[in-house]
């Protein structure tokens, strides 16, 4: 079955960085999709980045040129890099297989701190 695991969350001040990673298993990696998404309390889960599978990229504007996604089919992980964040940042980051059916992770959670 369809897996994602993501990790690289945690707490860190405005201004610093943090690296979410994303391991799929259970498809064909490499001809799929991907995106990150991300829901802050008491807010609807919202899109911050997709990857296609020949690497082509969109962006949140809230992010776009803060945020870097990019996907190692080798290793079957995609990757959120995340510089300069803000405390609005803050919320669980989801993984998610777009296509053919939407599959998510459980989340990892992202604080920044003022």
């Amino acid at each position: 079955q369809v897996q994602l695991v993501e990790s690289g969350g945690g707490l860190v001040q405005a201004g610093g960085s943090l690296k979410l990673s994303c391991t799929a298993s259970g498809f064909i990696f490499s001809v799929t999709a991907m995106g990150w998404y991300r829901q802050a309390p008491g807010k609807q889960r919202e899109l911050v980045a997709t990857i296609t599978s020949g690497g082509s990229t969109n962006y949140a504007s809230s992010v776009k040129g803060r945020f870097t996604i990019s996907r190692d089919n080798a290793k079957n992980t995609v990757y959120l890099q995340m510089n300069s964040l803000k405390p609005e940042d803050t919320a669980v980051y989801y993984c998610k297989r777009e296509m053919p059916s939407a599959s998510w992770g459980r989340g990892t959670q992202v604080t920044v701190s003022s």
